[in-house]
C-alpha cells in the first residue's frame, strides 16, 4: 500500500503560479514581490479570519499601491495558472489518493483557484472556512477532519516556507514544493524539498 493515505496541498503557491498575477496587476515583479510579502506579513500575524480581500487591500496601501490594484487582482482572480507539471501530476495522484487542500483566502477565491489548478480535490477549506490562516494549527485541522486521514499518513505539500512548520505542528510529513530556493523558516526542514512537482508522485505513491 502507498505510504500515505492522502495528499494535500497549499494551493496559491504550490499549485498555482500566483506571483504572476500578483506581480501583473502590481506593474513590476519588484512592486508584486513587496505586496505580497507585506500582505504575508499581515496574514501570519493576523491568526483568525480576518476578510481575505481586506488584507490585500490593507497590504496594498502599506506598500504604496492603488487600492485598485486589490480591485484588480480579485477581478482577475481567474487569470491564475497552475505551475506547467501541477494537471499531470495531480492527475496522477487523483487515480491513487483521495487530495485535499487548505489556502489562506476567501471561500469564493478559494473554489475559484481550486477550479483554475484542475485538481479533483475531495476537499478544499479556506481560511475563511477554518475560521483561522495557516500557519495557525486550526486550518490544518481542519483539513484532516475532512479529509478523514491522520496526519501521519497525509503527506502535505508546502508551497510558502511557513507551511513547513505549520504542518509539522500538527503531525503532518512536508512536500515543499520550493519552485525559487527560497530560505527555510528557523527549524523547519521538511522531509522532501523540490524545485518543481515531478518527483511528488514518486514520494506519495511509494509503497510503505
Amino acid at each position: 500500500m502507498p505510504r500515505y493515505d492522502a495528499v494535500a496541498f497549499d494551493l496559491l503557491t504550490a499549485l498555482l503560479d500566483s506571483w504572476t498575477l500578483w506581480n501583473g496587476v502590481a506593474g513590476s515583479a519588484e512592486a508584486g514581490m513587496c505586496w505580497r510579502r507585506r500582505y504575508l506579513e499581515i496574514t501570519y500575524g493576523c491568526g483568525a479570519y480576518r476578510p481575505y480581500e481586506t488584507l490585500v487591500r490593507e497590504a496594498a496601501a502599506d506598500v504604496g499601491l492603488s487600492a485598485s490594484c486589490a480591485e484588480a487582482l480579485e477581478r482577475r482572480w481567474s487569470e491564475l495558472a497552475p505551475w506547467p507539471e501541477a494537471p499531470e501530476v495531480l492527475e496522477r495522484l487523483a487515480g491513487r489518493l483521495p487530495l485535499g487542500v487548505a489556502t489562506n483566502c476567501s471561500q469564493r477565491l478559494g473554489s475559484i483557484a481550486a477550479a483554475r489548478a484542475g485538481g479533483a480535490f475531495k476537499v478544499v477549506v479556506t481560511a475563511e472556512g477554518a475560521g483561522f490562516y495557516k500557519p495557525r494549527p486550526e486550518t490544518y485541522r481542519a483539513l484532516l477532519q475532512a479529509l478523514g486521514t491522520r496526519p501521519e499518513r497525509t503527506l502535505f505539500v508546502a508551497g510558502s516556507a511557513a507551511d513547513v512548520p505549520g504542518a509539522h505542528r500538527v503531525g503532518m510529513p512536508v512536500f515543499w514544493h520550493n519552485r525559487i530556493g527560497l530560505p527555510a523558516s528557523a527549524g523547519a526542514t521538511p522531509e522532501f524539498c523540490e524545485q518543481s512537482l515531478h518527483r511528488l508522485p514518486d514520494v506519495a505513491l511509494t509503497l510503505a
